[in-house]
């Protein structure tokens, strides 16, 4: 059982936990991070896209290079690196993340025949890599597969539903963001 922080609305403990399965089923805010991967190919950003397993939600959509809800007593950066290194086999260190920003999803639905009411306070992440889809080591229960594309391309994308996804245009444009001004600041 997954135990996680009850935060208030700026991410930040009370001091109260809930187990994840009450978390979703009664709307509780808690934490989650998110770590979007990005490289330099041909001389254009790409991302890494995670297409979700078949038993997770949004089956098999493509989605954030990697997720996860943060444990009760860890803190934003520590979980993305494990989420990485549990989900795609990539080790990192927490210095090499860049925060993009931060996010409150509020989100109400029903998953496998229950209600699902999810309210994150969510810190987005990038990390520059120079890894190949072969370097991936897969969670089988948690990813079906990755997908490298070209950042404009995925926006567009998205904003077009021109692929399967779930992925959040305005937290993709904060990643855009992010990546041009460490573009700029990698040319300088």
């Amino acid at each position: 059982m997954e135990i996680l922080d009850i935060v208030n609305e700026y991410g930040e403990p009370t001091g109260k936990t809930v187990d994840r399965e009450t978390a979703h089923l009664e709307g509780i805010r808690h934490r989650t991070a998110h770590l979007w991967l990005l490289r330099k190919k041909d001389g254009k950003t790409e991302i890494l896209l995670q297409k979700r397993a078949q038993t997770k939600s949004f089956p098999g959509c493509y989605d954030i290079s990697s997720a996860g809800h943060i444990p009760a007593g860890d803190e934003y950066r520590e979980s993305a690196i494990r989420e990485l290194r549990e989900e795609l086999g990539i080790t990192a260190e927490e210095s090499d993340l860049i925060c993009c920003g931060d996010r409150t999803i509020i989100w109400d639905d029903v998953f496998f025949g229950k209600p699902y009411h999810d309210r994150q306070y969510t810190k987005v992440f990038v990390l520059w890599t120079d890894a190949d889809e072969n370097d991936f080591t897969l969670q089988e229960e948690e990813v079906d597969g990755t997908l490298w594309m070209d950042l404009e391309q995925c926006i567009e994308g998205v904003k077009e539903n021109s692929f399967t996804n779930c992925i959040d245009l305005n937290e993709l444009m904060m990643v855009r963001k992010t990546a041009m001004q460490g573009t700029r600041e990698m040319s300088l």
